[in-house]
């Protein structure tokens, strides 16, 4: 992933967006002290888009042009693609797999093959192993698998495409173990989610774009509104019961990582 511009234009960076999508350049948008950052998210795209910007620039009333729907779904659909690994597909699909098995065959059956402990009981299995980490694609309502499905392929596909699909299996396993561990400790073995693994993935971003320029920087408003959310889960006011335990140590083992990669990369 490659910057191409950064402007404060929010228009102008909306519409030259438009323009790389329309000629079938991925592209994403984040935020940075301000100011918003245009990067091509497949390298090889690269001198395409440089080209396209000359021609942004040198040409804005073709910019102006507004492009049909059918003009536009297939760049589309094909920076959706290129904004994440294959690693993000794949957890992704999983977790579409279980929310549609929790639906049409047993969401009993889902808890027990997937809790963290065998049978709902208070003690681990570690003759099988893969229980620690299974919990995170145990989800309990569409609401819950749609935000963190969402923030999943924000953040995971960010570090996938930065990383590769090896640091972002590990930032998951240590995150998502981390996390259900800390759950299954302070509340029992009901439980289950992504959410865990996503805090840790935003902790990882924070602390490894914390004021430098790359892909993996986060917009202010997004880590306050975040850890807001997080901080509010504690106060017993929200609707719904927040997993606050596995979010806070989601959140802090992704800061460790992202203190050790920060060092390392």
């Amino acid at each position: 992933m490659k910057k191409l511009t950064t402007s404060s234009d929010t228009t102008k960076i909306a519409r030259l967006r438009q323009f790389m999508l329309r000629h079938g350049v991925p592209v994403s948008v984040s935020e940075s002290a301000g100011k918003l950052d245009l990067w091509v998210v497949d390298d090889g795209y690269y001198e395409t888009a440089l080209s396209l910007l000359d021609q942004f620039v040198d040409d804005p009333a073709d910019n102006a042009q507004v492009p049909s729907q059918g003009s536009v779904l297939g760049p589309t659909i094909n920076s959706l693609s290129q904004q994440a690994g294959l690693l993000t597909f794949v957890v992704f699909l999983v977790a579409l797999a279980v929310a549609g098995l929790q639906f049409f065959w047993s969401m009993d059956g889902v808890f027990s093959a997937l809790m963290i402990t065998p049978g709902g009981g208070n003690e681990l299995d570690l003759t099988q192993p893969w229980r620690l980490i299974t919990p995170a694609f145990i989800h309990l309502s569409a609401t819950h698998l749609l935000f963190n499905l969402f923030w999943w392929w924000y953040l995971g596909g960010r570090i996938e495409l930065r990383f590769g699909a090896a640091h972002l299996a590990l930032i998951f396993l240590v995150t998502g173990v981390s996390a259900n561990l800390a759950q299954w400790y302070t509340s029992g073995p009901l439980f289950g989610g992504l959410s865990g693994v996503v805090y840790g993935l935003l902790g990882f971003c924070a602390v490894y774009g914390w004021q430098r320029q790359n892909s993996l920087t986060l917009p202010n408003a997004l880590l306050v509104f975040m850890v807001g959310w997080l901080v509010l889960g504690y106060t017993n006011l929200l609707w719904v019961n927040m997993a606050n335990e596995a979010h806070l140590l989601g959140l802090l083992s992704g800061v460790l990582l992202g203190f050790i990669y920060r060092l390392r990369y």
